[in-house]
């Protein structure tokens, strides 16, 4: 299994990629000004409480009238030039990142289409033939070394979409199509999070990205591109009609009779690691309890709880676990 990249799943203080090194550059920048700013309070304020003489620490509280000293508008200017010029760096260094960060790199670009819902990321893998077009949730993967095009929408409330190794934050809003640009320039997973509230389940709406090196990419998009496997056994082919009768009004499983498009494609369900947008391991274990009581894992959810029997459970599970 792949290492997540940088040793922490959301890490924002290192950059894995041509669109995350400037937002890194300016959290650092930013982060060293706050720590400057600080010192300088943590340094004068001291220093004017000791610099105050006139009376004992341990003496009696007296009143004093309120009188300007000969220096008091000269500290005012220095502090307000201080003020502005740290703003102004603020504001030029942030607008020069947006701009750096807003456009493609080098290279020919791999154009995808993210969807916001609640509380899954609908993925399709956009391309100029329709054959090459495939869905699947949850879990993006990319090229090493190759700007990626997302195109963001939502179908419900305002999600955002973030992978703070990747690139910065872009909201994905109903009715419109935001674009952001991501590249990783090192193999691995990078955990993804959506960072604007959505409802109830808001913390449990992740995603990964797995950059792979470009071959083996390739491998990844022409499995994806494939039809679901015929089920070899009639435990597995009794699963797939319940499937197709109980879940294909709202999931697909190319080359077979469920079609619907209001929940995640389970076509290749179990190359992904995770189900419900990474509340679950895809295990024998995950899928049944997903499957059993989805509201017990993940409350609020849209997915119904089927109210399958022991045997029929199992027939599922078994179909679904040859869905790679």
């Amino acid at each position: 299994m792949m290492h997540w990249a940088g040793g922490t799943p959301m890490t924002y203080l290192y950059g894995f990629g041509a669109k995350a090194y400037p937002v890194v550059w300016l959290t650092w920048a930013l982060l060293g000004l706050s720590i400057f700013v600080c010192l300088i309070f943590a340094i004068l304020v001291p220093w004017g409480v000791m610099a105050r003489k006139s009376r004992s620490v341990f003496g009696a509280i007296t009143t004093e009238p309120v009188s300007r000293g000969p220096h008091a508008v000269h500290w005012i200017t220095i502090g307000v030039a201080l003020t502005v010029v740290a703003l102004t760096a603020s504001v030029v260094g942030t607008v020069a990142v947006l701009a750096k960060v807003s456009h493609p790199g080098a290279g020919r670009p791999l154009t995808i289409e993210v969807t916001g819902e609640q509380w899954w990321w609908k993925v399709r893998y956009d391309s100029d033939s329709p054959d090459q077009m495939f869905w699947t949730a949850n879990e993006i993967h990319i090229p090493v070394g190759r700007p990626v095009r997302v195109k963001l929408m939502s179908s419900d409330v305002i999600h955002s979409f973030w992978f703070p190794a990747l690139t910065g934050k872009t909201d994905a809003i109903p009715g419109q199509t935001n674009v952001t640009w991501l590249e990783a320039d090192q193999a691995g997973r990078y955990r993804g999070q959506c960072t604007e509230y959505c409802g109830l389940q808001h913390a449990h709406m992740a995603m990964e990205l797995v950059a792979d090196p470009p071959a083996r990419f390739e491998a990844w998009r022409q499995g994806q591109l494939r039809n679901a496997a015929e089920p070899a056994t009639p435990q597995a082919m009794h699963g797939q009609a319940i499937l197709v009768k109980s879940c294909g009004a709202c999931h697909t499983v190319r080359g077979t009779l469920a079609g619907g498009t209001t929940a995640p494609d389970l076509t290749h369900v179990m190359s992904r690691r995770t189900i419900a947008a990474g509340v679950l391991p895809t295990t024998s274990a995950g899928l049944s309890a997903w499957i059993a009581n989805p509201q017990a894992v993940k409350p609020g959810t849209k997915m119904p709880t089927l109210y399958l029997s022991g045997p029929e459970l199992t027939d599922l599970r078994t179909y679904m676990e040859t869905l790679r």
